[in-house]
This record gives structure tokens, C-alpha cells and sequence, in this order.
């Protein structure tokens, strides 16, 4: 029986000789189906052009698509994701502009990638180490006052047209890949080194040449000597990219870029005119591939390392405790050159006052991880 049956033999009172639970259950259906139309977007499919800023071969290129994926799924064929990878109508560093301007309707980046327009950008991601882990800076975000200050820094400082989500807590960054093993931080003096974000202010203000260069340009540019060092982001990033074929000791551990995630952008105009349900699916699409994104680097990021060690040959080194050492101190003093910046100074207050808490209740808290680890498998050569 159709809804405009059902309404016109409930006014009509044809339903009257029936019992009278049949009559309640009728009307009620038919509430329930004239309240429910209304909320449910019936327009035709709105599909959104969003760019990467990952070459085709680079795992985050995946985990693009896996976040793209989740949308296509839910959004049950009223809303669709086009994906492209990085370079196909932007250079990947220049995707917030497109993001911005409308050439693209998202994007799947990394904050750093943009903080030569306003540094700020590199401390929803990549910067000074307080001591958390990127999960306890996800934390930050949705529940420590993150999401609202990377909203200040979008809508009243930088006042750029874009909406955007955060995913995949990242572990540790290794130090990277050179071609004499780093034994101490003399080994890095004078170095010309690829890395992005904050963490070139740190390598530079540590006596470092820096390059920030995206993943696509590191290993020509490491074949053409214009760089003699270089971080990316993982072992397998690192492995698709040929890392391996350009320098022979990986470095493992860095206080430069300790937290990362991606950065999941929308032109927010056009994100502002979806409806409220498309709106939610875009959102909890991000929280959904965060965790896995990160279970699948948990699974790609360790069998890499250990096809590194053994079929590749890298020398694979723990980073001297004089290069923490050194790090630490240069982080020192640009958190003192940051903090004359109101709006960074705010941000790093907010972080901090999260790990003093969060952090003090993981680290009291935690069992011993490394004494189980060595207990079964042996002791660990760091």
C-alpha cells in the first residue's frame, strides 16, 4: 500500500471498520514515512574532485583512497569522490590554493606541506616534541581544543575558504637516509638534508642545509647531489619511492617530526552546501580510515623494514642519543621565537596542558612493552 493510499483512507475513514490496533499501526507508518522523506537527500549525485598530494605509487596514495573509498560506500550513490593523485591538476604542495580557490573541491594532504603561508600549519602535525605520541595529538584535536583553534587559524587567521578533518596518527618519523652512518651529530653538521615543515627550521637551526622538496623529487635530487641526507616519512613510503637504490643507512628515530596525520580538506563552500547527512559522512569517513590507515602501516611499515634489513641490504641504525639530544635543544629555541606569535603561543599552551595530563597518565600507566618484548624475542640492539 502506498503513503498516499494509506493517508487518503485514514481521511476518508475506510479504515474505520477495521480494528482499531490496525488503525493506530496505518497512521503511524504513515508518520513515520512523511516525517522521514524529508531528511533524506533525493538530489542527484554530487561528486566532489579531490587531489592527493601522493604519487601513484606511495602508500598514502592508498590510504587516500581507502578514506575515499569509506564516502563512495556510505554515501549510498548521492555522493561521490573522484580521487586523483598528486600533480594531476596541482603541484602537491600547492593543493590548500586549489582547495581555496575552487580548482578542487578537496584535497587528502598534510598541514606541513603548507606552512610557508603560516607556520602555525606545522603544529597541527609536525611539531615541537612535549612528549606525545601522534595518537595522543589525534586526542588533542577532537577533545583537547585542536579542531577549534585549527578552525581560528582557517576561518580568522588565514580567512581561507577550506574545511578540514584530521586521520592516521603516524608513528615516529625516522631520522632518515644517509650515505655514511650518522654515529654522532657531528656526522650531520654541513649536511644538505630534504626535509618540510618545522622540522627544516630545526635541521637548519642544528647546522643543516635544508631542501623541502615533495616525495616524488627526493631520490632524483638525491642522485643529482643537490641533497646529501633525507627523511620522507616510513619504510614503505621509503621502499616504493627507491630510497634503498640512493643511500644505504636508514636512521631510525627522530625528535623532528614525531606526530603527523593527514589533513582531509574541503572547499568549505561547497562542503557548507551538502546536505547535513553528506556533511556527517565526510566527517566520520576521516574517523573511520584513521584507525584503519594506521592498523595497515601497523602491517605494511614493519614487513618494509624488515624486507629493508634483508633483501635490500640497509644498514638499519637506531639515531645516537646525541642527536635526540641536539634536537631537543634546538626545539628550545624556536618554541621561544614561535611563542612571540599570540596564535602559536595559544596552540602550543593548549598542547601542552593536554600532555602534562594525558601523557602523565600513559606514561605512569603503561606496563613494561620493551622488558615483554625482549622477555620473548631477545634483546632489543638500540
Amino acid at each position: 500500500m502506498s503513503e498516499k493510499t494509506t493517508t487518503t483512507e485514514t481521511r476518508t475513514g475506510k479504515t474505520a471498520t477495521r480494528r482499531k490496533f490496525l488503525v493506530g499501526a496505518g497512521a503511524g507508518a504513515a508518520a513515520v514515512a512523511t516525517l522521514a522523506t524529508p531528511n533524506v537527500s533525493r538530489a542527484q549525485t554530487t561528486t566532489l574532485k579531490m587531489q592527493g598530494s601522493w604519487g601513484a605509487k606511495d602508500v598514502f596514495n592508498e590510504f587516500a583512497e581507502d578514506y575515499v573509498k569509506r564516502v563512495n560506500d556510505m554515501a549510498g550513490g548521492r555522493l561521490k569522490i573522484d580521487y586523483l593523485v598528486g600533480g594531476s591538476v596541482v603541484h602537491p604542495f600547492q593543493v590548500l590554493d586549489a582547495v581555496h580557490g575552487g580548482q578542487l573541491d578537496g584535497a587528502h594532504t598534510v598541514t606541513v606541506y603548507w606552512y610557508g603561508k603560516h607556520k602555525a600549519a606545522s603544529l597541527f602535525g609536525t611539531g615541537p616534541v612535549f612528549g606525545f605520541n601522534a595518537n595522543e595529538g589525534l586526542g588533542w584535536i577532537h577533545n583537547g581544543g585542536g579542531k577549534e583553534l585549527f578552525e581560528e587559524l582557517q576561518t580568522q587567521i588565514m580567512k581561507v575558504n577550506v574545511k578540514s578533518f584530521f586521520a592516521m596518527p603516524m608513528p615516529t618519523q625516522p631520522l632518515g637516509w644517509f650515505k655514511k652512518p650518522v654515529k654522532s651529530m657531528a656526522d650531520m653538521k654541513g649536511l644538505k638534508y630534504r626535509t618540510v615543515g618545522l622540522a627544516a627550521d630545526l635541521m637548519q637551526a642544528m647546522g643543516l642545509a635544508v631542501a623541502q622538496l615533495p616525495g616524488g623529487e627526493i631520490v632524483p635530487a638525491m642522485e643529482r647531489g643537490v641533497i646529501d641526507a633525507f627523511e620522507f616519512n616510513n619504510p614503505t613510503s621509503d621502499r616504493r619511492f627507491g630510497a634503498q637504490d640512493v643511500a644505504k643507512n636508514y636512521m631510525m628515530g627522530s625528535h623532528h617530526q614525531a606526530t603527523e596525520y593527514f589533513e582531509i580538506m574541503f572547499n568549505r563552500t561547497k562542503f557548507n552546501a551538502l546536505p547535513k547527512e553528506q556533511q556527517a559522512i565526510l566527517q566520520y569517513a576521516a574517523e573511520s580510515v584513521s584507525s584503519a590507515n594506521e592498523w595497515k602501516g601497523m602491517d605494511y611499515y614493519s614487513k618494509d623494514l624488515q624486507e629493508l634489513i634483508s633483501k635490500d641490504k640497509v644498514n638499519v641504525i637506531r639515531t645516537p642519543k646525541d642527536v635526540f639530544d641536539a634536537q631537543i635543544k634546538a626545539w628550545d629555541g624556536l618554541i621561544e621565537k614561535l611563542a612571540a606569535d599570540p596564535f602559536m603561543k595559544k596552540v602550543m599552551d593548549s598542547q601542552k596542558a593536554w600532555v602534562k595530563r594525558v601523557v602523565y597518565f600513559g606514561l605512569f600507566n603503561a606496563t613494561d612493552y620493551r622488558g615483554a618484548y625482549e622477555h620473548h624475542f631477545g634483546k632489543l640492539a638500540l
